[in-house]
This record gives C-alpha cells, sequence and structure tokens, in this order.
C-alpha cells in the first residue's frame, strides 16, 4: 500500500470535492488500493472528523462517503441560508413517504388500503422530488406499477441503507420530523410537485389529477406510521 498518509489525503480530496456521496469500491479504485484498506482509512475519518467537533463531518449514507454539515450547527446555518429553496413535504405526503419506504415495493392500491384516502397526488409529489420512483410491476393481473424509495431518499434522510430505517418498535417513541434532513420542511398543506419536473415522465396512473388534495389526519405522523407499517 502507498504511502497511508498521502492516501489519506487523497481520500479527502476526492470526497471534499464530490457533491453527492462516492461508493466504497470507487474510491478505493480512485486511490489504487484494496476496499478493505480503504474502508479502514475511511472508518478512521468518521471517527477523526466526530472527535473534532467541527464544521462538517463524514458520514456513510447512501450506499456511499460524503462530507455534510455538523448537526452541532444546523440552526445557525438555517437563520445564515434562510433564502435558500428548500424542499417541502406536507404530513400526509410523509405519511406516503414512510409508508412506502416501509413496504417497498408497493403498489398505488395497496398504498390507499393502508392510508384509506387516496394517494395519488401524493406519489406524483414525490416522484417529482425524486424521493420515489417506479420500481417495476406487479405480477398480477393489470401488471399495477410498483413503487420504492430511491438513492436521493437516503441521502436526503441521513441513512446509509433501508435497514437503517428505525424498526416499528423505535417508531413509536419517535417524532418522525426528526428524520427529515436541514433540506427538507414539514407543513401542515399539501406540498406541490416539483415545478420543473415533467409530468408526462409520470407512470400512467398517475398522469390525471396529480394536482388533486386528499383529506390530511390530524394525527401525529409518528402515530400514523406506527398503527400502519
Amino acid at each position: 500500500m502507498e504511502d497511508r498518509k498521502y492516501i489519506r489525503g487523497l481520500l479527502e480530496a476526492l470526497l471534499f470535492l464530490s457533491s453527492s456521496p462516492i461508493k466504497l469500491s470507487a474510491l478505493a479504485k480512485s486511490c489504487g488500493i484494496e476496499k478493505t484498506d480503504a474502508r479502514e482509512i475511511l472508518d478512521e475519518l468518521i471517527l477523526d472528523y466526530e472527535e473534532k467537533e467541527g464544521g462538517f463531518v463524514l458520514r456513510e449514507i447512501a450506499g456511499g462517503y460524503q462530507f455534510i454539515t455538523s448537526q452541532l450547527y444546523s440552526e445557525a446555518l438555517s437563520h445564515i441560508f434562510k433564502d435558500k429553496k428548500r424542499e417541502t413535504l406536507s404530513r400526509g405526503t410523509l405519511d406516503t413517504l414512510a409508508i412506502l419506504a416501509y413496504k417497498q415495493p408497493i403498489t398505488l392500491t395497496e398504498l390507499d388500503e393502508i392510508r384509506g384516502v387516496s394517494s395519488r397526488a401524493m406519489v406524483a409529489s414525490l416522484i417529482s422530488k425524486k424521493l420515489v420512483k417506479a420500481v417495476g410491476q406487479k405480477e398480477v393481473p393489470g401488471r399495477p406499477t410498483l413503487y420504492g424509495t430511491t438513492n436521493d431518499f437516503l441521502i436526503h434522510f441521513g441513512l446509509s441503507k433501508l435497514a437503517d430505517l428505525p424498526t416499528p418498535v423505535e417508531v413509536k417513541e419517535l417524532n418522525f420530523e426528526e428524520l427529515s434532513s436541514e433540506s427538507i420542511d414539514i407543513i401542515e398543506t399539501e406540498s406541490e410537485m416539483n415545478p420543473d419536473f415533467d409530468k408526462d415522465s409520470l407512470p400512467a396512473e398517475l398522469r390525471e389529477d396529480v394536482q388533486g388534495s386528499v383529506e390530511i389526519s390530524s394525527d401525529s405522523v409518528s402515530h400514523e406510521v406506527e398503527e400502519k407499517i
């Protein structure tokens, strides 16, 4: 293995320059080292940046590694960058996303049965925000579309993999909004679709009435999720 200090610095530089998570295999290949050696150095970096309590930390997110701002400074940063555009999710849409995340792959009909109301507009909104995507078709008559979460979902919520989602028991004691990242606001009214999104790219079952509204339960998201997953 090449000089460890140099490799460590190279890994830092690669991660610093990237705007998205980089997979372990890609990092190892770029540095010309084995994945086991790369993981060992990355684990050291994660611990070192955590102990520094500086402005950013290294995290394993969405199957890769990425520098992110430290939670210690999230409140101050939110005030400084208060004019920065942030994604918004209504409580109903977050409820839809939570059920979909735990039950995926899931059809629109199955999702509607769990929620008791139409989820069409919410799923369309989540697709436009790149948090949900069509992942296939269920092998039943009519072959309805199956939906699942995206890599962006993992990034937004700071998860390395879906297995990192809290268990149903943990959800019971969790304020589900704590899972939201600094780039997502939870609002009471229905969130609109991303205006730059091409609605024609939606699955056919979602193209009609994608702006329609649905009833929002007054219960907390954490209660709804705990009851339904």
